[in-house]
Order: C-alpha cells, then sequence, then structure tokens
C-alpha cells in the first residue's frame, strides 16, 4: 500500500537511500512506534514504514531519514508546521523526533491511494470526481495558508484518495521556494491532470524543488507549436465548460489567482449533483487580471440563489399549467386509472382538489455489480439479467459466512433510471428468504473499477425506508422514498447472505429488479 507524499516510490535521479541501522520489523521507536512493515523508499530517500502506536493502538505512517540533524531539518520543520493545522482533508501529523543519527516522522495511516496511482489505473477521471478531488484540495489549502504557512509540494502525488472516498493532501515542504499563490497555481495543475490524465507543467518542477518528487514522471499535456497546452475540453469529451474555464485561468499566469478561501468556495458551489443543470448556466468565477479585488463568494451564492429563485418560479408555473390542464380534462374517469396506495400525507377521503397519482413501471437505462472489497471481482457478469423479465437472474458466488465471509461489507445492484424520477418503490425478487439488504440513493455514476465501486459505495449515503433483516420471503419492497425528490441512481445493497438448501455454503439470487414511478 503506498503512502503519498512521503511514499513515492524512489526514481532513477533519486538520491541513495542510506540503509546503515536501518530499522527492522518488530522494532519500537521512541518507546511508543513498533515498526510493522516497509512500505517503500520515497524519491527524498526516505524509509516509509506502516506502525502501530502501541500507547493509543492504532495504525501510522512513520517516515525515517537517515542522518538525522540538520540533513533532516526540513523535513521536521515541515512536520512541526503541518501537525498545527487540523483538516479532514489534511494527513493528521502525530510526532517528529530527532536522534542525531536518524530522524523521523509519525503521521497518519491512510489506507488507499494517490490521485498520479488513481489515474493511472483508471484513466482520467469524470468531471463530477474531479471537481470534488479539487474542492476537497483548495480547502485543505484555505486551511493551511489561514494560518500564513504555505503547503509547498502540491501535485497528484501528494493528493491521496483513501479507500472510504476520504481525499486527504499530504508531504507539505518549508523549503522557502514557494509561495500561496504557487499552492493555487498547482490546484489547476491537480484539476488538469485529474480531468486529462496528463500533468501540464511538463518535466520542470511547479514549485522550483527537484524534478524527483513525483512530478517528473507524469505525462506531458498535448501542447501546440508554441508550446501552449491544449485545453481539458480539447484532450477529451464530456469535461464541461465552468470546469474548462476555471481549470485554465488557475494556470494562466496572465491571470491573477484568487485567494485559497475563495477558490474552495467556487468549487464548492460548483460540487454539486449532476442532475441540478441549472446551475452549469451560472458558470465559474473568472479571474480577471486587471483587477486588484479578490472574487468574493458572496457573489457565487448569490448567482446560486438567483438560479434556485428562478428554477422555483418555473416550478410554480408548471404545476400551476398542469393543474389547469386537468381541470379542463376533467371528463376522464379517474377510475379508470391505477391509484397508488394512500400515505399519510395523500388528501383526505372526497377531496376533489386533488388529481389521484398515476403509478407506472420506471425504465431502468443500466444495472452494474457493485463489488468494492474484492479483488478478483470474478462476480460481476449477468447484471443484464435482472431486468430482462425472465426467470434467469444474477448470482453471487457460495460463501463460508452469511455475512461474505467477514471480509465484504456486502454486494449490491446499482440501479440507473436514465433520468430523475419521482420513484414510489423498487421491488427486488430473490432466489431464496432469509436474505438482509438495503436500498440507497446517490447522485452520480462513477467507473466500473474496484476503486469506482469503493467511491460509489461510500457516497450513496440517502436510505430508502429501513434495512430489511432475515427477510421471509423472495420479494422486498422498499417503498420509503420521499415524494418532494427526483432519484436516478438507486443501490440494492445486499448486505447477509442465506444458507443453501443443501447446507453447503450461503449464497443469493437476485432474479428482477422493478421500480415503480409516479
Amino acid at each position: 500500500m503506498t503512502q503519498v507524499g512521503e511514499g513515492q516510490e524512489a526514481e532513477e535521479n533519486a538520491p541513495p537511500v542510506m540503509t546503515f541501522g536501518a530499522p527492522t520489523a518488530g522494532e519500537v521507536l521512541a518507546e511508543r512506534y513498533e515498526l510493522v512493515e516497509h512500505i517503500n523508499n520515497d524519491s527524498a530517500g526516505r524509509l516509509v514504514w506502516r506502525g502501530v502506536d502501541v500507547v493509543l493502538r492504532r495504525p501510522v505512517a512513520v517516515v525515517l531519514r537517515y542522518p538525522g540533524g540538520d540533513s533532516a531539518t526540513e523535513m521536521l520543520q515541515a512536520a512541526v508546521a503541518a501537525s498545527r493545522v487540523i483538516h479532514p482533508n489534511l494527513v493528521g501529523v502525530y510526532d517528529a523526533i530527532d536522534e542525531a543519527d536518524r530522524a523521523y516522522v509519525v503521521r497518519e495511516w491512510v489506507d488507499g491511494q494517490s490521485l498520479r496511482e488513481l489515474v493511472a489505473a483508471d484513466g482520467a477521471l469524470d468531471p463530477v470526481r474531479a471537481t470534488a478531488i479539487g474542492n476537497a484540495v483548495a480547502s485543505a489549502l484555505a486551511a493551511v495558508h489561514a494560518t500564513g504557512m504555505v503547503h509547498g509540494n502540491l501535485h497528484p502525488g501528494t493528493v491521496m484518495i483513501s479507500d472510504d472516498g476520504r481525499v486527504v493532501l499530504a508531504d507539505a515542504r518549508t523549503d522557502g521556494a514557494d509561495s500561496q499563490e504557487t499552492d493555487i497555481r498547482a490546484v489547476g495543475g491537480v484539476l488538469y491532470f485529474a480531468l486529462t490524465g496528463h500533468w501540464p507543467h511538463g518535466e520542470a518542477p511547479l514549485h522550483g524543488a527537484t524534478a524527483g518528487h513525483g512530478r517528473a514522471a507524469l505525462p506531458d499535456a498535448v501542447r501546440d507549436a508554441s508550446g501552449s497546452i491544449a485545453a481539458p475540453r480539447q484532450v477529451r469529451a464530456g469535461v464541461p465548460a465552468y470546469l474548462d474555464d476555471l481549470t485554465m485561468d488557475l494556470l494562466d499566469p496572465e491571470i491573477a489567482p484568487p485567494s485559497s478561501d475563495v477558490l474552495a468556495a467556487e468549487l464548492s458551489r460548483l460540487d454539486v449533483p449532476a442532475d441540478e443543470h441549472f446551475l452549469e448556466q451560472a458558470g465559474p468565477l473568472r479571474f480577471a487580471a486587471d483587477t486588484g479585488e479578490e472574487p468574493s463568494p458572496l457573489a457565487s451564492t448569490g448567482g446560486r440563489k438567483v438560479a434556485l429563485g428562478i428554477a422555483g418560479l418555473l416550478a410554480v408555473a408548471l404545476v400551476g399549467l398542469l393543474i389547469g390542464i386537468s381541470t379542463l380534462g376533467g371528463e376522464k374517469d379517474p377510475k379508470q386509472e391505477q391509484v397508488a396506495r394512500p400515505s399519510s400525507s395523500a388528501p383526505a377521503a372526497g377531496d376533489a382538489t386533488q388529481a389521484p397519482t398515476v403509478v407506472r413501471p420506471l425504465h431502468i437505462e443500466d444495472v452494474r455489480i457493485i463489488d468494492p472489497d474484492s479483488k478478483t471481482r470474478d462476480e460481476l457478469g449477468g447484471a443484464e439479467k435482472v431486468i430482462d423479465g425472465t426467470d434467469a437472474g444474477w448470482e453471487t458466488d457460495t460463501y463460508t459466512r452469511a455475512n461474505f465471509g467477514n471480509w465484504k461489507r456486502g454486494m449490491g445492484v446499482w440501479i440507473d433510471l436514465g433520468a430523475p424520477h419521482t420513484v414510489k418503490s423498487l421491488q427486488a425478487v430473490l432466489s431464496a428468504p432469509g436474505a438482509s439488504a438495503r436500498l440507497l440513493a446517490g447522485s452520480g455514476e462513477h467507473p466500473p473499477t474496484s476503486a469506482g465501486d469503493k467511491q460509489l459505495y461510500t457516497t450513496y449515503k440517502t436510505a430508502i425506508g429501513q434495512p430489511i433483516e432475515d427477510h421471509d420471503g423472495t420479494t422486498m419492497t422498499f417503498d420509503g422514498f420521499d415524494p418532494e425528490r427526483k432519484y436516478q441512481y438507486l443501490l440494492f445493497w445486499i448486505t447477509k447472505l442465506p444458507k443453501k438448501d443443501d447446507n453447503s455454503g450461503y449464497k443469493i439470487g437476485v432474479q428482477e429488479i422493478k421500480v415503480q414511478g409516479a
């Protein structure tokens, strides 16, 4: 498991790693930090270990440098400075110790992969995820800059995405060659890399440090004859204009960048569900070079309120129009319509002012099996069988335990309705009774990869009704949908498997999934 920042693998031009007196597994440093596993050596010649704080019994990362003393001053100073800033998007620094012959920093252990590794494995990210990562990085920088400090080492190798979806920034430096402006420019580079898979700064170091800190190995951006980089929208399709403009503004040396808190506010505004398309019309803040005033996040907030207000007025007008049409067409016999079951919010019997709710099957545009914890990913085939209207379905493998062998959080069927809809219920027909499952809703798609499945599972947090435990039938029905909300993406998540008839293990099949809408 690569630990980002200090844990970048060494390149050919990296300084040699000193191994005299190197630690061994089981050694306890400072009578507190037990070394468990040597992870790698970074590009600056430091050793990265996974360890355990034996006092607090928590995993830690231990970064060692040989020797200590003057050669480790910059590393220790950076660690001390970083420890003063507490933020959910910054790697926590716990300790910094100089023992003369060696020095080491103890910090938070983060299971996951760097942005560089993620893009190398899965390709460029979708705009929604790239925006979310940029928002997290800018928020972390805003916390650092608020103290008057500089990160000084922001690139795809120091941006980490943990297995639970958290984005963290690691490996700050204090060599004095950087400024808050270069930090902010680097956010543009990170956005460009996330959207295209290319680094817009070439092999030249971004901040004046040596090129061996995880930047030189990145693919260079596409350039024209004059050396100017191509915009993200010219490299790949599907990049929204507002995100393309913002990225290129941050990279343009002729345009003064905003402060990190303003940038974080703008990216937070843009980091909204993809189905809220009316927000895109407001566009991003443009950072003009001919003014000394910083753009205010309040301006973008006001734009959003205006957009919401206009959308609300349009919605009211549309509802009024539909009611008028319904009134004019009152000759139609309402008994011919299929009426939904009454709920606590339904109008009283005999209320002629409310039209009956018509329930209809919704078309399912796409389905996919979600398996975030499997390394083999050999159970993903056959998802289309759960919506083909036949008796055939998708099945899990056979497990030794009902909880997927105690090493999986579960498995699920991801459902895309093609567009946002008012949903009344979801019905899942299973192959056997005794299963447990829940239904979740989310706001976006994720790539069909292990990392994409992890991200999807951690971001789909809206529970639809209550989980169904040890169901005594083969048909599960979830009808706890919010009538005031529209849904496009759903996740039918299985948490417990029933025992097979021959008692040879645990397994379930999903025969059919149907969604009803209003």
